[in-house]
């Protein structure tokens, strides 16, 4: 399995997704990469949809269709309901569940959004 995490510069949740992700898996391997992105068409490139942006076997299994690429920060609903700035251990650990499950690296869709007047990420 291959982890990717998009980033802009000194982003704040940068170093709070690799934790995560190290918790998340719990041992299991696989390579994670940190990739700092510098501006909108390397985003537009990678598919980093805010920051951070973890890819998992290069899905966002916390995407939302159609939602454009950006280097802003990514806000991600917290198993509490609030707005992190990454996905829980939680919501990682399912999406590697999916992933590992399915083969891709996408968790089923919800339906609520956090963010720029609801335009933002799918929250898990």
């Amino acid at each position: 399995m291959r982890i990717t995490v998009l980033s802009v510069p000194d982003c704040p949740n940068a170093p709070v997704i690799e934790e995560r992700i190290i918790r998340a898996l719990d041992g299991r391997s696989a390579d994670l990469e940190l990739i700092e992105v510098a501006d909108q068409e390397q985003a537009a490139r990678l598919g980093m949809t805010g920051s951070p942006t973890v890819l998992i076997d290069g899905t966002d299994p916390f995407a939302v269709p159609g939602a454009p690429a950006c280097v802003s920060c990514r806000l991600y609903r917290g198993p509490d309901g609030r707005a992190e700035g990454a996905p829980s251990v939680a919501d990682l650990q399912r999406a590697l569940y999916v992933a590992e499950a399915t083969g891709e690296g996408a968790c089923p869709p919800s339906d609520d959004a956090v963010g720029r007047g609801g335009r933002g990420r799918l929250a898990p």
